[in-house]
């Protein structure tokens, strides 16, 4: 194996490493990052194992993700009465909840869209309700989307390694 051949295969591994965890923050584009690794292995092999198929399949679980990313929060969100202010209020507290660690991440999406949705209306009931919605979308979003995500490596890996 050359040179150029194991830095593809580093770019490939990073890129799917990155979409992983992409799927988990809401500041790095997940699936796509995932699609765009798998690709380049694909790409690497000349499609021998992950052909066009293969590649449809995992575009179509890429595009079910990102729809999803949308979907989840606002369902969540709309499902408790919030406004979408409160959505974005709990999209900024989810990324800067990443900085205060595991308490942070369960916490900082309730308290922005609790914040969110209290420039909207001044009724702190309301605003826990939203708060409690738009977390329960973001979490069920992500879970999803960590699903999809798991979908997409798990099918490019049995069609690299166990089917051929």
């Amino acid at each position: 194996m050359d040179l150029a051949t194991i830095g593809l295969w580093t770019l490939s591994g990073v890129l799917v490493a990155v979409g992983l965890a992409g799927l988990v923050l809401p500041v790095l584009p997940g699936a796509p990052l995932l699609f765009i690794g798998i690709l380049v292995a694909a790409w690497i092999d000349r499609f021998a194992y992950i052909g066009m198929g293969t590649l449809s399949v995992i575009l179509l679980l890429m595009v079910l993700a990102v729809a999803v990313d949308f979907v989840a929060s606002a369902f969540g969100a709309r499902r408790y009465g919030a406004s979408s202010r409160a959505v974005l209020g709990a999209t900024i507290g989810a990324i800067v909840g990443l900085f205060f660690g595991i308490p942070g991440v369960l916490l900082g999406p309730f308290v922005g869209a609790v914040i969110g949705e209290l420039t909207v209306r001044r009724d702190l009931a309301a605003a826990g309700r939203a708060g409690v919605g738009a977390t329960i979308g973001l979490a069920l979003g992500t879970a999803a989307k960590l699903a999809l995500g798991f979908a997409m490596v798990g099918t490019a890996v049995v069609m690299r390694f166990w089917l051929n």
